[in-house]
């Protein structure tokens, strides 16, 4: 076997070709492959440390609706805005990536992440055993009751389970999934758009509508097509439609992502950010307990 130790034999050439066959073709030694080898580990090295830092460097996308105020709506230069998008921005920036919301149909949300046409879903998406199934979520941003709103005219006993011949508006989702088991004989018609819901009901042609009441009262109570209406009976918080809370959807496959928002979530409630989006939009904290 030949070694690259072994002394080259020199050619009848003479020197010259001695010289030309150094230059062709040096021989390494132990401690230059040792050297080499070192630096190749290290250049690994250095590769693997900055993974991190270029999957921060990557955009992030979220779905929303933009037709669910105060969380997320079109403002009038047909920007998306809402606290939804404002909290978003707040945790990309903790996390030091770059985030865009795209408008999404609800039943389209859970479909669209499964095919990765998008990175998560912050849409005010409860968190229940049902949705875990399919996707992921993130620790809860916020979380809220449901309610009744009617005209106040309206003599409606939200006690009668039958409630028979009502027409009663909703969205889909837990509202959706508490009116079904609980008032079988109603009328429920289930909106995409919280805005033409609301628009219905001021116009009379619901009876009510039942959504989250943080919504209602800051979407539709608190604004003009809200008068003449008002919260009736007790806000609603019953476990098996309502969940675990208001959490960002997220891939199963994404549990890195899944860290860095929970982690960034906390930071923004211990600094204070969170509070400050919260009082632009709401006059009590709406994240609970």
């Amino acid at each position: 076997m030949r070694s690259d130790l072994a002394p080259k034999r020199r050619s009848s050439g003479g020197p010259r070709d001695g010289a030309s066959s150094t230059l062709g073709k040096r021989p390494r030694n132990k401690g230059e492959q040792g050297m080499r080898n070192k630096l190749l580990r290290l250049i690994g090295a250095i590769g693997i440390a900055l993974m991190p830092v270029i999957a921060e460097a990557q955009d992030i996308t979220f779905a929303t609706e933009a037709a669910y105020p105060p969380f997320n709506f079109r403002a009038p230069d047909g920007s998306i805005a809402g606290f939804e998008i404002d909290l978003g921005q707040a945790l990309c920036k903790k996390m030091n990536r770059k985030c865009t919301f795209v408008a999404q149909n609800w039943d389209g949300m859970i479909p669209g992440l499964l095919v990765k046409k998008f990175d998560g879903i912050f849409a005010s998406m409860t968190i229940t055993e049902e949705r875990k199934k399919q996707i992921d979520f993130t620790d809860p941003y916020y979380r809220t009751a449901a309610s009744f709103v009617a005209p106040d005219a309206t003599k409606i006993d939200f006690a009668d389970k039958a409630l028979g011949g009502l027409k009663i508006g909703t969205i889909p989702g837990v509202a959706e999934c508490y009116l079904e088991k609980t008032y079988p004989n109603a009328s429920i018609q289930v909106y995409q758009n919280a805005e033409d819901m609301f628009l219905d009901v001021s116009s009379g042609r619901l009876d009510a509508v039942f959504s989250d009441r943080i919504q209602l009262d800051y979407g539709l109570l608190k604004t003009e097509r809200g008068k003449g209406l008002s919260f009736r009976g007790d806000p609603i918080s019953e476990p098996g439609c309502f969940g675990a809370g208001i959490g960002i959807g997220l891939s199963k496959e994404d549990g890195e992502l899944r860290q860095a928002l929970n982690k960034a979530i906390k930071e923004v409630r211990d600094d204070g950010t969170y509070k400050a989006i919260n009082d632009k939009y709401f006059s009590y904290d709406i994240y609970g307990n």
